[in-house]
């Protein structure tokens, strides 16, 4: 969106602290923000503010009882942010710059309540049988955030695919959370969580053990994890059809975000046993050439020149 107005002081304020959130406590997705021109950072950090909430009320210490009572709390307070009812002046910087940022461009905030679903699963600790069961709750937890920012990122004018934008973000978001899953797997099972699906942990002999650097007798720890890489790759493919539809300074965001986690994949495909041993991380030369990368436009034309022609080609 063009023209918007100045923002005043207790908004600017309110984005300030989201701003100091996001590059506390998510480095990679600041990578990927700090390219974007200043309006759609600040949104960005808003959304991020909100959905940390949400992922902070799921991994913190509560029970289960009153964890649900501080989601539907959350999930009352977007109610009143999605009615325009959060004024400037309003105690929680959170809310006042989300409102604010969903006045100036068009987020589908319902893809926060999708985020509270997902940590609702988590709070009931569901377990996923199959790979169709375990999308339910990517969708939830990563698709939305794509959805929610490609409500800010935008289109450019006449796009070529551009009704189908909304899906690839989505997808997008699919192959950011697999990898988060296979990165934190020892971590997850640590705490009593299993997401892979049961399915796939059956059939590689990994339905247990996944907190221990030495796994069970005839365990293909490395096929599992190969498998679910392979997997992830093909979502990167096809949520990466978006990058052309997007402005340069928000494909090169996306670039940046998702060129990282490609890379941990690449580490972790590497590699399998490092993600039973400690938390496989890019180093920040690293991350800072894959947002150059990204700003330079390359993985934009990239997709246009190889990545879509071959999905054509394949549908022909």
């Amino acid at each position: 969106m063009q023209g918007h107005s100045p923002v005043s002081a207790p908004v600017r304020a309110a984005y300030s602290y989201c701003e100091a959130v996001t590059g506390q406590q998510a480095r990679n997705f600041a990578y990927g923000i700090r390219l974007l021109p200043t309006d759609k950072r600040q949104a960005m950090s808003a959304l991020y503010a909100f959905s940390r909430r949400v992922d902070d009320i799921g991994d913190g210490g509560l029970g289960a009882s009153a964890k649900r009572e501080r989601l539907e709390s959350t999930r009352e307070l977007l109610s009143r942010i999605r009615g325009d009812k959060v004024d400037e002046d309003d105690t929680d910087p959170v809310a006042v710059a989300l409102a604010d940022a969903a006045r100036r461009f068009p987020i589908p905030l319902g893809g926060l309540d999708e985020l509270i679903d997902g940590v609702l699963m988590d709070v009931r600790g569901e377990t996923y049988e199959t790979w169709d069961d375990l999308k339910v709750y990517c969708r939830c937890v990563a698709g939305a955030i794509g959805r929610l920012s490609l409500g800010v990122f935008g289109t450019q004018h006449g796009a070529r695919g551009a009704d189908r934008a909304s899906e690839y973000a989505d997808t997008l978001g699919l192959a950011l959370q697999l990898t988060n899953i296979l990165r934190d797997i020892r971590e997850d099972a640590a705490g009593g969580r299993t997401y892979l699906p049961s399915d796939d942990l059956a059939k590689f002999g990994c339905s247990t053990g996944l907190t221990d650097p030495v796994l069970p007798e005839g365990a293909d720890f490395d096929g599992l994890v190969h498998f679910e890489v392979r997997r992830a790759r093909g979502l990167f493919v096809e949520g990466y059809r978006l990058l052309p539809m997007l402005d340069r300074r928000s494909g090169a965001c996306v670039a940046a975000m998702a060129g990282i986690y490609r890379r941990l994949l690449d580490r972790i495909e590497r590699d399998p046993g490092a993600v039973l041993r400690g938390r496989v991380s890019l180093p920040g030369h690293e991350k800072a050439y894959v947002a150059m990368r990204g700003l330079s436009g390359f993985d934009a034309r990239h997709v246009s020149r190889h990545v879509i022609p071959q999905a054509v080609r394949r549908r022909t």
